[in-house]
């Protein structure tokens, strides 16, 4: 994945230069009267509110390559077992470490920001979810990523009362499983600004943003889309156990874990599946199909660094 290039000043000169003449044209063909036009002067906000909604949609639409862009289907699947936005962040926090003896703890001092409202949530996430720096604690989580996530995957289990299966059990050694460069830069570069805690904060979605998209399609509008990232199975792992309630049915949306890379050894391409999470028979499940796979039930998770 490569790493994206901001737009220069000319070209966001351009794109203003075509909204305000659009702005221009929209107000000449719709002939608003005196009256109308002084009472949409004074809900100036809402006014201004809309046009920056509807811009950022065309922008997400239109800024986005065009690649893979037939593996794309309608989804109407969400968030159906109750979950609607994450708990508090010193909630999540507790949490994990009950879960997991030994924790130290988040950047307190961003917490304490994040809690007052003084950091602003980035746009195309649900919220701030607290997630493990596993790197930072070998003693609890192992030496390579696929041991973090099994000490992950075993936990699941255990609070979901044995009421989990893993159809990649034995085949999450380095050679099978790897984060994608893209998704490793982004959360070396948080944990760096946040001082390299235990648990590091990331303001990200549960999947609902990329519904319908092949992990491949995600993949090429997360890295169209400054600082959004995939969340590997790690990561999303650990949002399951602090948001069990997101993954309770057999219809709520399957979470897709784009930033993880899988390997097929049957396959002539090296890497060309990823994780999921979904939930059948009673159980959460874990398992990898084809990046290339486009379902109305399946949504890719991925996180955004906040621009300041």
């Amino acid at each position: 994945m490569t790493t994206l290039t901001q737009a220069t000043s000319g070209q966001l000169k351009q794109i203003h230069r075509v909204g305000s003449d659009a702005v221009e044209k929209v107000l000449a063909e719709f002939g608003l009267d005196k009256d109308g036009a002084q009472r949409v002067h004074a809900r100036g906000d809402e006014f201004a509110e809309a046009i920056r909604v509807a811009t950022i949609a065309s922008l997400n639409d239109l800024s986005v390559t065009d690649k893979f862009k037939d593996e794309e289907v309608e989804s109407t699947y969400g968030y159906l077992s109750g979950y609607t936005k994450p708990n508090g962040l010193t909630t999540q926090c507790n949490r994990l470490r009950e879960l997991f003896s030994g924790l130290g703890f988040a950047n307190l001092d961003l917490l304490g920001s994040i809690e007052k409202g003084e950091v602003a949530l980035p746009m195309n996430t649900e919220g701030w979810f607290a997630i493990l720096n596993w790197i930072k604690n070998p003693t609890i989580f192992g030496a390579t990523y696929g041991e973090a996530l099994q000490k992950v995957l075993d936990t699941i289990k255990t609070t979901r009362n044995g009421k989990f299966y893993n159809y990649r059990d034995g085949q999450l050694g380095p050679e099978r499983l790897r984060q994608s460069k893209h998704t490793e830069k982004f959360f070396r570069e948080l944990a760096e600004a946040q001082g390299n805690p235990d648990i590091l904060i990331v303001a990200a979605q549960f999947g609902i943003r990329h519904r319908g998209r092949s992990v491949r399609r995600a993949r090429e509008v997360i890295v169209s889309t400054s600082g959004e990232f995939g969340l590997g199975a790690f990561a999303v792992g650990i949002m399951i156990l602090t948001h069990p309630e997101r993954l309770m049915n057999y219809d709520d949306l399957w979470i897709d874990c784009a930033g993880d890379e899988f390997d097929d050894p049957d396959s002539d391409v090296r890497f060309v599946h990823a994780p999921y999470f979904f939930f059948n028979d009673g159980k959460v499940k874990f398992a990898s199909p084809s990046v290339g796979n486009a379902n109305e039930n399946y949504g890719s998770a991925s996180g955004v660094v906040p621009q300041s």
